[in-house]
């Protein structure tokens, strides 16, 4: 009787309201009383959608499940891995959670489209004709049924096969790739899905792996001017895991932060899943992208959230939502502060990939940039910095100037002209191992910071992976990556008055103490994050 009365109510397009424990209900209140300050989604797959969107039961389930997860935004999946999802399917679901009051919009991935890739054997060769027209097709698909659709980040190739070796000829494979990517999602993504749906707004969402985005044809500044918005992979995981580590925390911050400066206005949200990861490293992706100044945080996907290690991780975001809409308003529309830590587009990493995150692990507020500028009160330069040609002229204004620069080894070793002598530029002994960064003692660290910090009045007393955020001019965030309690202590030029903010999670805990030039921060309990305002 139930269920024929509720099939009833669908049928006729009235609103049908989950009924949610009390708990629930205030967090789903909650989500949406602070959706314009950061929000909530998830992504049903196309696999996803045929084994839990089909059913009126299973239907049910995904609506309260959101609800009571904060999730105000779902994205519904129309393709991948070479499977279509039905669109009546797609279409019930989509006006089953647009009347359970959520917004939707659809999603592409594009895994196993056409021509298969002599590299991974879920990219696709899109030099190949017959792949090109499938790409079309699928987004004329997408763009038929929803007037927004994220691109999943998988838009790249790796291919090398005959096809592909004769239409690079003498360019380089990043060059090739890079002209091709451009090429296709104009003439086979943006132009015929626009043609169906005048309406749609298409989301490309990079990886999180931007120091290899040139080499496989994602040309960040030219995509990002051609979709309507970005999104960002904001996935670390753990570090010690044999199958997803090697990733740190503080990557998820450092490139929300980079590609949210190329994107502008034009940024959307972070994107993070729970593959690898315990409940302390999976909400780690949460803060970070929130830090990060994300405005929607995306848990990839419901059908993984709901087996292994999601339940768990889901239980633990649960209790933490309250606390990142808190941490969402400290840094939303908030400028940061500290070292210039320039990545230009497209720049080449040799042996430092990724040593942004690493250098951000021990306790040097970065502020990621696509740019070298001179104008910066302290800088840290890569190897990346000689993508830009006038890079040794920029690094001699400073040096000039008095300010201080820290220098990794590989990029000392390369660099000609430049005088490295002097007090200003300290170099950082990376050997090709950016990882092993994190072995550096608080010994070692601190006269580092302690230098860099200078031009903003304030030394940084702490062991390694213990990061530091400054946000605006009178917000400063640690966060305790150890699995141990820490000591730290902040140092300023002049005596300060200071209140802790937040605490995240809600049972983390810290000695607080601030007298006169000192602010102490003791006994930070491991995984935990500690605003203060000063």
């Amino acid at each position: 009787m139930i269920e024929t009365r509720r099939l009833k109510l669908l049928a006729m397009g009235l609103v049908l309201l989950t009924v949610l424990p009390c708990q629930a209900q205030r967090l789903w209140d909650l989500a949406n009383a602070n959706k314009d300050l950061l929000r909530i989604s998830t992504l049903f797959t196309a696999q996803n959608v045929r084994d839990h969107l089909s059913g009126e039961q299973d239907m049910s389930s995904a609506v309260e499940w959101c609800k009571k997860t904060g999730v105000t935004h779902v994205f519904i999946e129309t393709f991948r891995s070479n499977y279509r999802a039905e669109r009546e399917t797609l279409r019930r679901a989509k006006s089953r959670f647009e009347a359970d009051g959520f917004d939707v919009s659809g999603c592409v991935t594009t895994t196993i489209v056409g021509k298969v890739s002599t590299g991974w054997n879920l990219i696709s060769c899109y030099t190949n004709e017959r792949t090109q027209q499938h790409l079309q097709e699928i987004f004329e698909y997408a763009a038929s049924i929803f007037d927004q659709i994220m691109i999943d980040d998988f838009l790249f190739t790796d291919c090398q096969c005959s096809e592909c070796k004769e239409a690079c000829g003498q360019k380089s494979w990043a060059d090739y790739r890079c002209e091709l990517m451009i090429r296709l999602g104009r003439d086979r993504i943006l132009a015929p899905a626009r043609a169906v749906n005048p309406d749609v707004k298409i989301i490309i969402k990079y990886p999180q792996w931007y120091d290899n985005f040139h080499n496989r044809g994602y040309e960040v500044l030219r995509q990002t001017a051609d979709y309507e918005r970005i999104w960002v992979g904001t996935e670390t995981r753990d570090f010690d895991n044999e199958r997803w580590g090697g990733k740190v925390q503080y990557e998820a911050y450092y490139i929300m932060r980079w590609l949210g400066e190329i994107g502008g206005a034009k940024t959307g949200g972070g994107w993070f899943d729970p593959y690898g990861t315990t409940e302390d490293t999976y909400v780690e992706q949460a803060r970070q992208t929130v830090l990060a100044g994300a405005k929607e945080m995306l848990l990839f996907c419901y059908g993984s959230l709901q087996k292994d290690t999601g339940p768990a991780n889901v239980e633990k975001l649960r209790a933490e939502i309250p606390g990142l809409f808190k941490l969402a308003k400290l840094v939303r529309d908030k400028s940061i502060k500290g070292i210039a830590a320039p990545k230009p587009p497209n720049s080449d990493a040799f042996d430092e990939q990724y040593v942004f995150d690493f250098v951000g692990m021990l306790g040097l507020p970065l502020v990621p940039t696509a740019r070298i500028d001179t104008d910066a009160r302290a800088a840290f330069f890569s190897v990346h910095a000689f993508e830009d040609p006038r890079f040794g002229d920029k690094l001699q204004v400073m040096l000039d100037a008095g300010k201080p620069v820290l220098i990794t080894d590989g990029l000392a070793g390369r660099l000609k002209g430049v005088d490295l002598g002097g007090d200003n530029p300290t170099i950082l002994k990376v050997g090709g191992k950016p990882r092993d960064l994190l072995k550096l003692s608080r010994q070692e660290l601190n006269p580092i910071r302690n230098k860099l910090l200078a031009p903003f009045a304030m030394t940084f007393n702490a062991p390694n992976k213990v990061a530091l955020y400054l946000i605006g001019e009178n917000c400063l965030i640690v966060e305790n990556f150890n699995d141990e309690p820490v000591n730290v202590s902040l140092g300023f030029r002049r005596p300060v008055e200071a209140r802790k903010a937040l605490v995240l999670p809600v049972v983390g805990n810290v000695d607080f103490s601030c007298r006169g030039r000192t602010l102490g921060l003791a006994k930070i309990t491991p995984r935990t994050l500690v605003a203060v305002e000063y």
